[in-house]
């Protein structure tokens, strides 16, 4: 018979391939997950938004007092460091009260600064630890817009932004923009309206050359069969949804199943960039611009952030450039900008920026 250590060797070589194949499973990912708690208190909370967030033709309008209120903008903070240029949204924000809200979801690790009473006082939401490349910033964002969607029924578009976004235009040319419907299209334009009022202002895109590593980076076929691959899209993760898909976005279980799977592939994970465009392109791809109202400048980008922009970059031609699109459309914000950028920008604020 064969001798003790010689079975043992021979199973451990056996066992070699099994380790290979099982290993990635076993082993911790290495990005921050999602514990079940948390899971379980984040599903509490969607279902209760979902059940206030009634469309505002369902719900009961009193006969008295204000008649047809304004609908208004809900701006959804995302950050884990300060607020840099809350001095800059103060400005924005000011003599526009009854047409706005602010929610911020800042990481418990972020050192945010009181700023007096501005517009920031008071709206932060319960936070959890965030990180990039991870589904927490995923659950982070639905969770703004869940209380959103709690707070005030006539938030109507949600506007996702980061500390590092700047506004590019007054807050009356942003409401504008928004909120006043397209013209009524002739029979030579007709084929160029193709998408619906409201419409929700979101990047998707597809055939873009990392999807198929993305798509797999969880393991082959995990995404399948709720996703698959030519249904794969990808997007900033900055963008704007009117309130029939910020309420699409809480109800959601199916999708965000496999997107807070943990990925096998580090360098390909960034479930942040795939879950809303893929969900809003399977759902109702003609409700949504296919292309976001947020500057990015990816040129000089590293480790896969764009650029920033340093205080000598800062003009009145910068804000100008930044705001032109390739279409008819103009950018309403515009991100990367260093915390060394504010006392330029506020600058041009009044001279360039709120000045439309």
């Amino acid at each position: 018979m064969f001798s003790t250590p010689f079975v043992l060797s021979f199973a451990l070589l056996l066992s070699l391939p099994l380790l290979f194949h099982f290993a990635p499973r076993i082993l911790p990912p290495k990005h921050l997950q999602i514990s079940l708690p948390d899971e379980l208190e984040d599903l509490a909370l969607f279902r209760r938004a979902a059940a206030v967030a009634l469309p505002r033709h369902h719900r009961p309008v009193s006969r008295l007092g204000t008649t047809n209120p304004k609908p208004k903008i809900a701006f959804l903070f995302l950050t884990n460091t300060d607020l840099y240029f809350a001095p800059l949204w103060d400005r924005f924000f000011s003599g526009h009260e009854r047409l706005y809200n602010v929610y911020v979801h800042a990481d418990p690790a972020a050192k945010v600064t009181d700023h007096g009473g501005g517009v920031f006082s008071g709206r932060f939401i319960a936070a959890r630890r965030t990180e990039r490349a991870s589904p927490t910033l995923i659950s982070s964002a639905r969770r703004l817009f869940a209380a959103a969607l709690l707070d005030d029924p006539l938030n109507s578009y949600f506007a996702v932004v980061s500390q590092h976004c700047i506004p590019l235009h007054s807050f009356q040319f942003t409401y504008r923009t928004l909120f006043t419907p397209p013209p009524v299209p002739t029979e030579s334009t007709r084929k160029l309206t193709q998408f619906r009022y409201p419409t929700s202002y979101i990047e998707i895109l597809s055939g873009e050359p990392q999807l198929w590593d993305r798509y797999n980076a969880r393991g082959e076929n995990i995404m399948l069969p709720e996703i698959p691959f030519d249904r794969f899209r990808i997007g900033s993760q900055f963008f704007t949804l009117t309130r029939k898909h910020a309420l699409l976005v809480i109800k959601d279980r199916k999708l965000w199943r496999k997107f807070r799977l943990p990925c096998l592939n580090a360098d390909s994970c960034y479930p942040e960039e795939h879950y809303f465009p893929t969900l809003l392109s399977m759902e109702d791809p003609n409700g949504c611009t296919h292309y976001t109202l947020t500057r990015v400048n990816w040129t000089d980008s590293t480790d896969g952030h764009p650029h920033t922009y340093r205080p000598p970059e800062v003009s009145p031609d910068l804000i100008r450039e930044l705001r032109t699109s390739n279409s008819s459309y103009s950018y309403l914000f515009a991100r990367k900008f260093s915390p060394d950028c504010l006392d330029p920008l506020m600058d041009l604020a009044d001279k360039v920026i709120f000045r439309d």
